[in-house]
């Protein structure tokens, strides 16, 4: 296996954590809402962060490494902590919309970091699925701090 593949392998396995994470933050923040809105949205970001989480591995195996198939530790323990918090704050639309914007704050952060590596390293091969899947997590971000911003302004 060449260095690129290794290197390639290592970013794609890194965003497939990051959109297991997803999956598992706004799955939760489905389970926790009663606003049938905000659940559908929630059920559908969930389903669209396994769906790049599924991109993401398949790319991993046609470059010949073993993808990522669980959360990160940091994405764990952000939720416990969102577990903590909201026995005392309650899991109202805002705080709910407050945790799923910081989850897609953390993503862009990751895509962005991950971006930086394909440039640097030149790893042409996975730059056109991680810049696309980038502009989605980014379009993510966005809706969810408008809904934020509307329940705040409520």
């Amino acid at each position: 296996m060449t260095d690129i593949n290794k290197e390639s392998i290592s970013v794609l396995n890194d965003l497939i954590e990051t959109s297991k994470d997803g999956q598992e933050g706004f799955k939760t923040c489905a389970e926790d809402i009663k606003h049938p809105e905000l659940k559908a949205l929630f059920v559908k970001r969930a389903a669209d962060c396994a769906t790049a989480a599924a991109e993401l591995q398949a790319a991993v195996r046609s470059l010949g490494g073993d993808p990522e198939t669980s959360t990160s530790v940091t994405g764990d323990l952000h939720r416990r902590w969102v577990d903590v918090k909201s026995m005392f704050t309650g899991k109202g639309e805002e705080a709910m919309l407050n945790e799923a914007e910081r989850g897609e704050d953390h993503a862009l952060k990751v895509y962005r970091q991950a971006i930086e590596k394909i440039n640097k390293h030149n790893l042409v091969g996975i730059r056109d699925l991680v810049e696309r899947q980038y502009h989605g997590v980014q379009r993510n971000h966005d809706q969810v701090k408008a809904l934020r911003n509307q329940a705040k302004a409520s």
